[in-house]
């Protein structure tokens, strides 16, 4: 069986593009973090520490940790080293309960990855930080604001490219197709 000119070129297009995109494809997922999804802790971690899978950068006030009835942790300053997310808890108080701790990074292809990670405080703690080293405090006005914020970078991501790439290739081989026939 042989194939036409049209169809070979599509499928090595097809080949081409999507051979060379499936790296890129890869986000920087969250491998582990610190609180741990689903924990159950009788006192508030010093830090919250977030693992992914690639480096990743920081936007501004990339994490946020809120618990029953809205009560936010205020957080120090973050710090990235490659994959490694680390942010000091300046004061954790709060009743007992379920707290979602929602966080915000830019993958290495650019992308805002976004996700959340759920524990459960099983004491209320009224802790604050006042013997750890001062770092500037990202208060609850500003997680609040910036959870709210439109999300940085982004754009079309790899495989939406590499979908419009296929789609004009195919066209282009329409085209060409049907002037041949004419």
């Amino acid at each position: 069986m042989r194939l036409p000119r049209f169809a070979l070129m599509v499928l090595l297009t097809v080949t081409g593009i999507f051979g060379s995109t499936t790296q890129a494809w890869a986000h920087a997922e969250l491998e582990s973090s610190s609180p741990a999804q689903g924990a159950s802790l009788s006192a508030p971690p010093t830090e919250v520490t977030l693992t992914f899978g690639e480096s990743v950068t920081l936007p501004q006030s990339p994490i946020m940790v809120v618990g029953p009835g809205g009560v936010l942790w205020q957080l120090g300053e973050p710090a990235v080293a490659g994959p490694v997310v680390t942010v000091p808890v300046t004061s954790a108080t709060g009743p007992a309960g379920s707290y979602v701790l929602t966080y915000r990074v830019i993958s290495d292809d650019g992308d805002n990855v976004r996700g959340t990670v759920r524990f459960t405080m099983a004491t209320a703690s009224s802790a604050t930080a006042a013997a750890r080293p001062s770092a500037p405090s990202t208060g609850p006005a500003q997680n609040a604001a910036s959870a709210s914020a439109p999300a940085e970078g982004g754009g079309v991501p790899v495989w939406g490219w590499a979908l419009i790439a296929v789609v004009l290739v195919v066209g282009a081989g329409v085209v060409v197709n049907r002037s041949r026939r004419t």
